[in-house]
């Protein structure tokens, strides 16, 4: 029997490599930036097209490398940060695997011109596959310029199962933010599609999130400081009113590296206890610096996992710092300096209050046929007594018609029920209960109402406009660029349901009319909504753009659970729902009501 194991070609090797390493077009460009970073680069440009599938370009002005360093920067396991093995727990540097560009190498075409500050001439590399196709002397700036083409050209299954373009531009622009928020000292710039998302300038750490999240971001931000034997801790914590539903913006760093850290996070969300709305989500952006030697950032591929020797106590100085933080914040909220002259003084307390004072004219006689002047004597002469019995004139004929109409209403009629108000209220401000002959209908109110906007708003998107209240001053929005693209994006079905944008650029949204059923109070949490469900990568042959955002706008207008409800609103909430194509079951496919019949009533007193 022949032997059956071989060594695998390198190319293969190289291919499998890049199924650990590079799993989607932000995994390439966490790698390309980081190495941008490392070479000290103080301003680096990102530009992409088609979300990463066609294009991943990072120009930056770093030291570059030489012509040797150049090859060999694209062979597996070459580096130049480690000699041995103890060096894994002294990196002071991002990338340090040895198999990033090789990997990227064997699954696109990669071009690479770099030029070093001492060198006359640059260096040009081209490789398809992991094989070079060219390498030679070129003219060039000082630094590295790096493009990717047609990732997982030669791996058409991996390329098959990538997202569609919002999903994985949001990737691509969540690494971006990541870096940026590290290295507020490096000025980056992000193109997509010809069209620049960011263009942040060297900065501190504050001014560089709030050019990331937007001008709005400023106030809602609380400083967080702490230095300890184990652990430094700077950066911010959003104010608890400002808590979004979303986790989006929740940032940890350890040594300037992103870091995902489930027992960390649980000590943030714990310092907030009590203070968030439910299904709140605290927002942070905290940077822990530590010595090297007490993490282990080598137990993930991606370096997004890392291992703390001491994570308990850890987590009681990170707990510690956040609720510290907290506590300044309230306590500045209070305000000491408040002009006293504003205020109303108490002896205003002790003062009596003046009746209001009513004129009548002492000179009205309703029985009289001319206007009495004020000056004359009002009369007191009895009337004559014809003018009296005038006044009872056709009162016999009044009292018998009045007879003969309560007769009409007391009578049977065939349409009593009709006449009868429905036997209809609500429960636990929850439940619309409903009864019916065979025994009572018990109605989610928020579902249905659900339901109800849901196929209205969907009308609107495909069939007609919606109608649209006029906003007396136009409503403004700060939101990241990236959510107000998504929101550009979806501008005509919005507009369509009655929306009317004013604004939708950089950081700014401008609202100047609103759905006729939405408050205006509810706009940022609906359009949070539709953002957020806009990322979500769904089966497109089951789930149109249309039916998604008319299910997301009308989960976020629908009345929630817990609002009280009149009489009427409750009447015609349940008209329309059976009024609806389909009344059982929301868009998402919960059910809205529950029919209990007596029998099942009886069998509960068996």
């Amino acid at each position: 029997m022949s032997d059956i194991i071989r060594l695998l070609p390198d190319h293969v090797a190289n291919q499998i490599a890049a199924g650990e390493v590079v799993q989607r077009p932000s995994s390439v460009v966490k790698e390309l930036l980081e190495n941008a970073i490392d070479a000290g680069a103080k301003h680096i440009s990102l530009i992409i097209k088609d979300s990463g599938k066609t294009l991943i370009q990072v120009i930056d002005n770093g030291k570059g490398m030489s012509m040797t360093d150049a090859r060999m920067a694209f062979e597996r396991h070459a580096t130049s940060k480690i000699t041995n093995a103890n060096d894994l727990f002294n990196l002071h540097t991002k990338g340090f695997r040895g198999e990033a560009l090789a990997s990227v190498a064997a699954i696109a075409h990669v071009s690479l011109k770099t030029k070093r500050e001492e060198d006359d001439l640059g260096t040009i590399l081209e490789i398809e596959g992991s094989k070079v196709t060219n390498q030679e002397p070129v003219v060039t700036p000082v630094g590295t310029m790096l493009s990717v083409r047609n990732l997982f050209y030669n791996v058409p299954a991996r390329r098959k199962f990538l997202k569609s373009d919002n999903v994985e531009l949001r990737n691509i622009t969540d690494e971006f933010h990541r870096v940026a928020m590290a290295h507020p000292q490096v000025g980056l710039r992000f193109t997509s599609n010809d069209t620049e998302l960011f263009n942040l300038p060297s900065s501190n750490s504050r001014q560089r999130i709030v050019n990331i999240m937007g001008a709005k971001t400023n106030e809602k931000l609380v400083p967080v400081e702490e230095e300890t034997e184990l652990v430094t801790i700077s950066g911010f914590i959003g104010k608890p009113e400002f808590a979004r539903k979303t986790k989006g913006l929740q940032y940890f760093f350890v040594n300037d590296r992103f870091i995902k850290h489930n027992y960390l996070h649980h000590a943030v969300v714990s310092a907030f206890e009590g203070l968030l709305k439910d299904k709140n989500n605290p927002t942070y952006f905290l940077f822990l610096e530590v010595p090297k030697d007490s993490v282990d950032i080598n137990i993930h591929p991606t370096k997004t996992e890392v291992k703390f020797d001491d994570e308990h106590s850890l987590y009681a100085i990170v707990r510690a710092s956040v609720k510290h933080a907290l506590g300044q914040f309230s306590i500045d909220a209070i305000d000491f300096e408040k002009e006293p002259q504003y205020e109303v003084p108490y002896e205003y307390s002790k003062k009596n209050t003046s009746l209001p004072k009513i004129e009548v004219d002492p000179d009205f006689n309703p029985f009289s046929n001319g206007t009495v002047s004020k000056k004359q004597t009002p009369s007191f002469s009895k009337p004559a007594p014809q003018a009296w019995e005038s006044l009872y004139t056709g009162l016999d004929e009044t009292s018998q018609l009045l007879d003969e109409t309560e007769e009409t209403l007391m009578a049977p009629s065939m349409f009593e029920e009709e006449s009868i108000s429905r036997n209809i209220f609500q429960l636990q401000r929850k439940f619309i209960i409903s009864t019916l002959k065979s025994g009572m209908l018990v109605i989610h109110q928020n579902r249905a109402h659900e339901r109800v906007l849901y196929e209205q708003l969907l009308k609107h998107i495909t069939v007609q406009r919606g109608t649209s209240q006029q906003l007396l001053f136009p409503l403004r929005l700060n939101l990241p660029v990236d959510e107000v693209a998504i929101l550009t994006q979806l501008q005509e079905q919005l507009e369509q349901t009655g929306f009317i944008f004013k604004t939708l650029e950089n950081n700014l949204v401008e609202i100047d009319g609103l759905p006729i059923q939405l408050k205006e109070k509810d706009v940022p949490v609906v359009l949070e909504a539709v953002i957020r469900d806009s990322e979500l990568d769904l089966p497109k042959e089951s789930f149109s753009q249309s039916d998604r955002l008319a299910a997301t706008m009308a989960r976020g207008m629908s009345i929630k659970s817990g609002e009280s409800m009149s009489q009427e609103a409750m009447e015609n909430l349940v008209d329309e729902l059976f009024a609806c194509k389909e009344s059982e079951l929301t868009a998402n496919g919960k059910k809205v009501f529950v029919n209990i019949t007596g029998e099942s009533l009886n069998l509960k007193f068996n």
